[in-house]
């Protein structure tokens, strides 16, 4: 058994150990209990046995995270954590995920995003972090966890260690990968003859000639989903050198990793390089020392992810298959829409097809291309912390740890002179931009600790303080337009324009500020009878006077019911514990001063008479909204209730029941126009529920050569919105083109359900259209025709209106499930992870509701022909006088379950001495297989779908990739 001892720089100290035994076939478990080195947990400015623990806290640790070769470090967290949700905002490279802890417990978008806690270092983001670098990841579930965090800790708390040195030989190791993806699913999209025919069908509907003679000349057309998938390249590589002696420690690390986009990769893409060098430092048997540093480097180019107005994407789905995607003969379009100079052409000098039906933001997606070759964004970022702790006498320890992160970002990109459609051009001047952010945070906290074990009892007791600033720096933005030339190599600020295409724009920003005093005692009796409390007070420049300090309390007990002597030995449960708690957690997650009523400018006006000489144009000034001093965070309590078991000495299995209320939600609330204000203010007016059930179950058993291991999790979560401000029922939601909005934040209903009418199928006669009628005899519907939705009355007051619209389903999933299976004999070791999500809907939003002659999905060729034929697909139409298109409804729904084998990793590890042979103490390699099967109902490209806080809208989603990989891991 090997053991080591090692100090996270910042907060925590955390004891870590490999163990390895000869499993010789025996089930029974017979390390006596006084010689088990337990495994620790990190629980905020400390660490805990494992088997003390109790609040809810899931860990992950090296072993699962190195072993999933993901682009951001959040992303390891999916399916294997309970109550842990985890979708992906984008396929794209580099795209953030959404992480959301036990539900939403706020209204506006970015205010669900959990605490991340890197090294005791508060950061908003870890996607510059290496995630070879991580050590494990804790993350604190409940209230009684988490309130050590206060006012900051409602969303939930992810706490994120790397590694640091170990006493030893020096360390060298290499981790690296190539791999290969591409778009798992295509879109089942009209070809050119099928979509004349069904334009056609719609012209002659309304009573009119058909636009094409000949649909089947058209033959297949134009593929554009092929135009804009490609294969797309993945690499990385990683290298750390680690050691230390009796004295001092450190760990440092290297890596490059980069992703091609599968999405027109030229303009989709994402480069990041890492650096990091952590160390400890025992300078005299009273004070050790230490310190992490990172330096992370990012590049990347991206395009409309999720966005229905415009990209690659959305217009390789909406564009007509009949539009060429080069026309290199001029006599088989309509020259009228060629004569533009500044239309984009090939390398050979022909125009890119130009549709001529489908324009708005609708484009030839190798002519967009052009136009943003050379745009793309940065980001530089360090991160680091320095720490001193102090043991002046026995059992006492003083830490004080200063933390910081700078970060640099911005975007630079050119564009040019162009023509891509009627209704889609920049002609008159091109221009170069470039936009530069800086913005530094940084903290100092102190922890005073009192440990010490006497007879039976156990006691640790920390109190400690803290000060935060954030938000100190500043952006600039400068363009320089009509450049002397269009193309995006040749554009620089160098050359000499007239000041009139020059412009500089900068703003500081503004600073906020929190103090803090937090305390916690832990306390537990012979490991039978645990307790924790926490208490911490925030004070923050965000909120008004009257409320600019709260306190947020928590506890927790447990009882090792094993431990008891009564408790016999047996075979069947082998070991018990109860847990329960409850705390006071706060979200203050909303923008800074809004309490006051700050002043913007913008507000300009005229003086004078009127006339060209006299009129004077004056910069004004006003009130941006309403000051209201009462203004403070919201409050989330939460109780948590839970047991943990070992079963059969091979089965665990915790179970976690919690009900979590937030109070105070802060949103705008609606003002009138005639008070001046150019904003709405925002008030404390919002409560809503979050129940739940997790699970997590594991299985793990060697069998000589064989071993292997399962986990699996599975939550439930029931979210209800239980108040909204004043005497409204429901706020509207995310919208959708013209057809406004499609989910509500509705009392009774969960966070951003689906409201919509209720279709009682499809009228298929005039007699029925006839015969629905009011209490007077009215038709309901007088404008629908044979093939139109037939709209349910719910409200029985004889017409349709918005009125009638009724709860369609839950965008945010109920279940949600992750499996693990590792397996290995001998030399080889094979690893299955699948995860997934049930009860929720998805709004399929592809299609362009304001350009009539998009492209369709072949679903459309079930629509209604005559009586009988569909009662779910309406009729072809241009005039939709009955709107059955462009008006919500459960027609746009579809089921969002799914079940995904995740990845696939078969690995292969050389034997030692052929390892030792070239000097390596490790040598393995292994084949991945990312995203290999998804199992779903959903016909868009992907069911896992979020944007922020907008869950199951599909606006042209990039789809994730699958992928195949090929890895090395070698140990010096």
């Amino acid at each position: 058994m090997n053991v080591r001892i090692s100090r996270s720089l910042g907060m925590v100290a955390v004891l870590y150990f490999t163990a390895n035994f000869n499993a010789q076939n025996k089930t029974n478990d017979t390390i006596p209990k006084e010689q088990k080195i337990e495994e620790v947990v990190m629980i905020g400015y400390g660490t805990q046995k494992k088997s003390n623990v109790t609040g809810a806290i899931s860990s992950i640790k090296a072993s699962d995270i190195e072993a999933v070769p993901t682009g951001r470090p959040e992303q390891v967290l999916q399916g294997r954590a309970a109550g842990v949700t985890v979708i992906s905002n984008s396929g794209q490279p580099g795209s953030v995920a959404s992480v959301r802890v036990r539900g939403v417990t706020s209204f506006g978008a970015g205010s669900n995003n959990p605490l991340w806690v890197v090294d005791g270092i508060v950061v908003d983001n870890i996607g510059w972090l290496n995630q070879s670098d991580i050590e494990n990841i804790e993350v604190l579930k409940d209230g009684a966890s988490a309130a050590i965090y206060g006012v900051s800790a409602a969303k939930g708390v992810i706490l994120v260690t790397t590694k640091k040195g170990a006493k030893g030989r020096l360390n060298l190791s290499y981790n690296g990968f190539y791999g290969v993806g591409s778009a798992s699913k295509k879109l089942d999209l009209l070809n050119a003859t099928q979509y004349a025919n069904i334009i056609n069908e719609g012209f002659v509907n309304d009573g009119q000639a058909p636009r094409y003679s000949n649909p089947s000349q058209y033959g297949v057309g134009t593929d554009w989903q092929d135009v804009v998938f490609n294969t797309a390249e993945r690499k990385s590589h990683e290298f750390s050198v680690s050691g230390g002696s009796d004295k001092s420690t450190f760990f440092s690390s290297f890596g490059y990793y980069e992703q091609e986009g599968i999405v027109m990769r030229d303009i989709s893409n994402y480069k990041r390089i890492n650096a990091r060098l952590n160390s400890n430092h025992k300078v005299l048997d009273w004070l050790t020392v230490g310190q992490t540093l990172s330096y992370t480097h990012i590049k990347n180019q991206g395009i409309n992810a999720n966005n229905e107005f415009g990209g690659p994407l959305s217009s390789a789905i909406n564009l007509d298959p009949i539009t060429p995607v080069v026309v290199t003969d001029m006599s088989t379009v309509d020259p009228n829409g060629y004569t533009n100079p500044y239309i984009v052409r090939d390398s050979n000098g022909n125009p890119y097809g130009i549709s001529k039906y489908v324009n708005q933001e609708m484009a030839n997606p190798l002519a967009f291309q052009y136009t943003q070759l050379g745009k793309t964004n940065w980001a530089d970022d360090i991160v680091a912390n320095v720490f001193a702790e102090i043991k002046p006498v026995n059992h006492l320890t003083f830490k004080s740890a200063l933390n910081g992160k700078l970060s640099y970002w911005g975007n630079e990109g050119f564009t040019p002179l162009f023509y891509l459609s009627p209704t889609y051009s920049n002609t008159s001047k091109n221009n170069l931009s470039r936009e530069t952010n800086k913005k530094l945070e940084w903290s100092m906290e102190n922890t005073l600790t009192y440990q010490n074990k006497w007879g039976k009892h156990n006691l640790n007791v920390m109190v400690g303080q803290g000060v935060y600033e954030y938000n100190i720096g500043y952006k600039e933005t400068i363009t320089h337009s009509d450049l002397p030339v269009n193309n995006w190599q040749d554009a620089s600020f160098n050359f000499f324009l007239d000041p009139s295409n020059r412009s500089v724009v900068a703003s500081d920003g503004i600073e906020t500020h929190k103090a803090s005093y937090f305390g916690r005692i832990i306390y537990d009796y012979d490991n039978k009878y645990l307790f924790t409390g926490t208490i911490r007070r925030d004070g923050s420049s965000k909120f008004g006077p009257n409320h600019q300090w709260g306190t947020f309390p928590a506890a927790s007990v447990g009882w090792n019911v094993s431990n008891e002597n009564f408790w016999p030995e047996n075979k069947i449960v082998n070991s018990l514990k109860f847990r329960g708690g409850y705390g006071i957690l706060g979200n203050d997650a909303i923008e800074d001063f809004l309490y006051k009523s700050t002043i913007v400018s913008g507000s300009n006006y005229n003086l004078g008479n009127g006339s060209a000489s006299d009129n004077v144009l004056y910069s004004g000034y006003a009130a941006r909204t309403l000051a209201n001093p009462d203004l403070h965070w919201e409050e989330t309590a939460q109780l948590n209730i839970a047991a943990d078991l070992k079963l059969f000495n091979n089965f665990t299995l915790s179970v976690d029941y919690y009900e979590k209320k937030t109070t105070d939600i802060l949103r705008q609330v609606a003002i009138p126009g005639y008070v001046g204000a150019t904003n709405n203010p925002y008030r404390n007016i919002g409560d809503m529920n979050n129940t739940g059930i997790e699970v997590d179950l594991g299985y793990k058993k060697n069998w000589g050569d064989f071993s292997f291991s399962a986990n699996g999790n599975f939550a439930y979560l029931k979210n209800e919105i239980l108040r909204l401000e004043d005497d409204l029922k429901f706020v509207n939601g995310a919208g959708f083109q013209s057809m406004g909005a499609v989910n509500r934040f509705q009392i009774g209903y969960p966070y951003a359900s689906f409201f919509g009418y209720q279709n009682a199928g499809i009228f298929q006669t005039q007699a029925e259209i006839d015969s629905y009628r009011n209490a007077d005899g009215t038709l309901i519907q007088p404008k629908a025709k044979p093939g139109d939705f037939k709209r349910t009355d719910v409200n029985g007051d004889g017409k349709i209106t918005e009125d009638d619209y009724v709860y369609l389903g839950n965008s945010l999933p109920k279940y949600t499930f992750g499996l693990t299976v590792n397996m290995s004999y001998k030399n080889f070791d094979l690893m299955v992870f699948g995860q997934g999500q049930a009860g929720n809907k998805i709004f399929q939003g592809l299609r362009r509701l304001d350009v009539q002659d998009s492209n369709y999905q072949t679903t459309v060729l079930d629509r209604w022909t005559g009586e009988g034929t569909s009662n779910t697909t309406p009729r072809m139409t241009r005039a939709d006088d009955n709107q059955n298109l462009t008006r919500m409804s459960d027609y746009y729904l579809q089921n969002g379950d799914f079940f995904r084998i995740k990845l696939v990793q078969l690995g292969y590890t050389l034997p030692k001495d052929v390892s030792k042979s070239i000097g390596a103490s490790k040598i393995r390699f292994y084949v991945t297989g990312e995203n290999l099967v998804t199992f779903t109902k959903y016909t868009g490209y992907d069911p896992e779908i979020a944007a922020n806080d907008e869950f199951g809208i599909d606006r042209a989603y990039y789809p994730q990739a699958r992928t195949f990989l090929f890895g090395a891991n070698i140990q010096f």
